[in-house]
């Protein structure tokens, strides 16, 4: 095995996973395996209920106004219906996931929330046990898989798609086949609105689950670069900026010239100019911009990448796919994947 370099700035101090095993040090195993690990199986389920903003303004739902998040391209969001949970809504996509791979290594989940990680609680019971049921468990009680290890954390806010790749990645060894499947889901507290102010973002409640293993389908996992932040805030500007330098550093490491390549950028539904300029400055030949469903579906926190992975897969081998996270912790992450045939 050869070990790869991790770089350290001044304020940050970036991951960069080179191959397909990301774990908690910067390890590469591009040479070192003949297989890689390859994600496939995109599900997701959003809250039932739909309203526009017009709508959540109306419900007392909405802290900031109708106008800017207007203009950034919102008009829709999903939430709960009174008849659903976290759980009921996650079990359906973890369930489509399960289908497909009838033994796993283990689960992973992440939250943006911490109230997701855990079911309601009564304020009124003193008892530590029964104040931490731990939400991955009640969901797998009641798709009744057991015997399973299960992990979980939601310290990666909407950055949580490439931290479950470091998470995942790194249950692996050289001759583990049995996949890990992962799930993100997340829904908007009690008494807290769809929407964050400052940062003029829409949310919606979801839950989604896909499958990272060895089997060569889907997307192959090339690399990883992530990179955290104790800084409750970061102009947007540095995020453009650190965004290229991200992705320009982690293509040098694995030798891929991205102005050869056709590439589609994933980006989250927030930041929508931002993105944007990422792009631009990347000066790439052949490049697609995916911000997929802002509109309709608002953000969707670590779920936005795996709706446009799973929608945009068109059986290309060797298209490349960058996507990007960016979360409160404050991370921000991005990886490159290769499209496969199936």
């Amino acid at each position: 095995m050869q070990r790869s370099r991790v770089r350290r700035s001044s304020r940050n101090q970036n991951l960069v996973c080179k191959g397909c095993k990301p774990v908690s040090t910067a390890i590469n195993f591009a040479k070192a395996k003949s297989k890689s690990d390859c994600l496939s199986e995109f599900h997701h389920k959003l809250g039932s209920v739909r309203r526009d903003l017009e709508e959540v303004k109306a419900e007392g739902l909405l802290a900031g106004t109708i106008e800017n998040l207007s203009a950034l391209g919102y008009h829709y969001c999903f939430g709960l219906a009174a008849d659903e949970t976290l759980a009921s809504i996650t079990t359906p996509p973890l369930a489509a996931a399960l289908r497909c791979v009838p033994r796993q290594r283990a689960l992973v989940f992440q939250h943006c929330h911490a109230e997701s990680a855990v079911l309601p609680w009564d304020r009124n019971d003193l008892s530590g046990a029964s104040r931490n049921r731990y939400f991955p468990a009640a969901v797998m009680q009641q798709l009744q898989l057991d015997e399973v290890a299960y992990l979980c954390s939601f310290a990666s806010g909407c950055a949580g798609f490439l931290s479950l790749l470091l998470t995942a990645g790194g249950l692996f060894s050289a001759k583990d086949e049995e996949p890990v499947v992962c799930v993100m889901a997340d829904s908007r507290p009690k008494g807290v609105t769809f929407d964050m102010l400052r940062e003029r973002i829409l949310g919606s409640d979801h839950s989604s689950a896909f499958v990272l293993g060895r089997e060569e389908c889907g997307y192959q996992l090339l690399g990883l670069n992530y990179s955290s932040t104790t800084r409750t805030l970061v102009p947007l500007m540095e995020i453009v900026k650190r965004t290229v330098e991200m992705l320009r550093e982690l293509a040098a490491q694995l030798d891929v010239n991205l102005s050869e390549k056709d590439i589609a950028i994933h980006y989250p539904n927030i930041f929508p100019k931002a993105w944007s300029m990422v792009t631009r400055y990347l000066q790439l030949p052949r490049v697609e911009q995916i911000t997929d469903g802002m509109r309709d579906r608002a953000h969707c926190g670590a779920t936005d990448s795996v709706i446009s992975l799973g929608k945009v897969h068109r059986g290309e081998r060797g298209r490349l796919h960058v996507v990007v996270n960016y979360g409160v912790g404050l991370h921000l992450g991005l990886c490159i994947l290769e499209e496969q045939k199936s």
